[in-house]
C-alpha cells in the first residue's frame, strides 16, 4: 500500500494550497505520517524546499503573492530532484487561473497533474462548460485528453472521478471503487493531492505510486462511508481511515 511506504517514509509535504482546504489536508498529511509545512511567503521558499521531499501546488485560491511563490518553489524543487504535483482547481472558471497554469507549465516541470475532468478539459483546451471548482458535467474522450496532456507536459495525469483514470501519455490505468460523497465535502480532491505527492516522494517509480495512492484512497473512501450517518462525519472517517490504513490495515 502506498499509504503505509507514506508511514514507513515520512516525507516533508510543502503545500502551497488553498485556504479552504488547508487545514484538512494538513491533517490528512499527518494521519499518514507525512509532515506537512503549509508555507507560500515568497522569501522563505527556497529555504523551505530545502528541508521538504515533495511540493504541491494548488491554485484553489489564487493571489499574485502566491503565483510568485508557486513559481519560485517549483524551480527550487526541480533544481533539487524531489516530485512537484499540480492541482489546477478551477482552471476554466477564469482567464487568471488558466493564465496562471499556463505560466506555471512553462516555467515548472511537474510529475504529476492531479484534477477532475472539467479541468482535464481546461487544460486540453476543449470547451465544456464551467460550474467554477467542481467537475460538473462533460462530455469528451477523457482518455485521449488526458494522454495528450501527459504528452505534451511530459509528466502524469491524474484524473479523479466515478472512475480514476491514470496515464504517463503511453499507458492508461482505470480505478474504480471510492464513494460519491468525496463530492460533497470540500478538500477531498485537494487532499488526494497532498498524497499523491507524499506518495511519490516515498517511491522509486512515479507512475506505480501515483496508481497506488489513488486505489488506497478509494478504499478509504469507502470505508469511511460505511462508518459514517452523514457528510458531517464522513470528513472526519476519512481522516480516521487514512490513519488505520497507514498502520497496516483498514477497518
Amino acid at each position: 500500500m502506498s499509504i503505509q511506504s507514506i508511514h514507513s517514509t515520512k516525507p516533508i509535504v510543502h503545500c502551497i494550497t488553498n485556504y479552504v482546504v488547508t487545514n484538512f489536508t494538513a491533517n490528512g498529511l499527518l494521519a499518514v505520517g507525512a509532515s506537512p509545512i503549509m508555507a507560500d511567503e515568497i522569501q522563505e521558499m527556497h529555504d523551505i524546499i530545502q528541508i521538504s521531499n515533495g511540493l504541491l501546488i494548488n491554485i484553489g485560491t489564487l493571489n499574485t503573492r502566491t503565483v510568485d511563490a508557486m513559481i519560485l518553489a517549483g524551480q527550487a524543487a526541480n533544481k533539487k530532484g524531489i516530485p512537484v504535483v499540480l492541482d489546477p482547481v478551477g482552471i476554466g472558471a477564469s482567464k487568471y487561473r488558466k493564465q496562471t497554469v499556463e505560466q506555471l507549465l512553462q516555467h515548472v516541470q511537474f510529475t504529476a497533474i492531479r484534477c477532475n475532468a472539467g479541468e482535464l478539459a481546461a487544460l486540453a483546451e476543449i470547451k465544456v462548460a464551467s460550474r467554477g471548482v467542481d467537475a460538473g458535467e462533460v462530455s469528451f474522450e477523457i482518455e485521449e485528453a488526458a494522454k495528450q496532456v501527459a504528452t505534451r507536459y511530459k509528466t502524469i495525469v491524474a484524473v479523479s472521478g466515478v472512475e480514476d483514470l491514470i496515464t504517463d501519455g503511453t499507458t492508461v490505468h482505470i480505478i474504480n471503487g471510492g464513494h460519491a460523497w468525496m463530492e460533497q465535502i470540500t478538500g477531498a480532491g485537494c487532499l488526494l493531492s497532498a498524497l499523491t505527492a507524499a506518495s511519490i516522494a516515498s517511491h522509486t517509480d512515479a507512475l506505480q505510486s501515483v496508481i497506488t495512492i489513488h486505489k488506497d484512497y478509494k478504499q478509504v473512501a469507502e470505508t469511511a462511508h460505511h462508518h459514517s450517518n452523514g457528510i458531517g462525519d464522513f470528513q472526519m472517517h476519512i481522516l480516521n481511515q487514512l490513519q488505520q490504513m497507514s498502520f497496516g490495515g483498514i477497518k
